[in-house]
């Protein structure tokens, strides 16, 4: 099994920067893409950024060009660096990990336990 350990959020004023990291342990061999979700009050969960290997990266259109992740496969994290902060960024940002599908009795994904991010204007 694997379990996700996340680090980062706060509260900022709008158009400031913060650093979320999510940190892999356990059978991490069984994951392949890891990214990040966000769960905004009474709105779906949305998936902002992912990464498959450390050249390759997935944004919704927005968070693009504001957010950045960072795949480490080595140390087995995930980091999203968030600019330009904005008060509908606001939500709770979930780390997520996939299995890669070659470890039998994994879960299709694994989650974090989130961490709240409040942007103010």
């Amino acid at each position: 099994q694997v379990q996700l350990s996340e680090s980062g959020g706060g509260s900022v004023q709008a158009g400031a920067a913060l650093r979320l990291s999510c940190t892999a342990s356990g059978d991490t061999r069984c994951l392949s893409t890891m990214g990040w979700y966000r769960q905004a009050p009474g709105r779906e969960r949305e998936l902002i950024a992912h990464s498959t290997t450390p050249d390759t990266a997935y944004y919704a259109d927005s968070v693009k060009g504001r957010f950045f992740i960072t795949r480490d496969n080595a140390k087995n994290t995930v980091t999203l660096q968030m600019n330009s902060l904005k008060p509908e960024d606001t939500a709770v940002y979930v780390c997520s990990a996939d299995s890669n599908g070659y470890c039998p009795g994994h879960p299709p994904t694994y989650w974090g336990r989130g961490t709240q991010v409040t942007v103010s204007s």
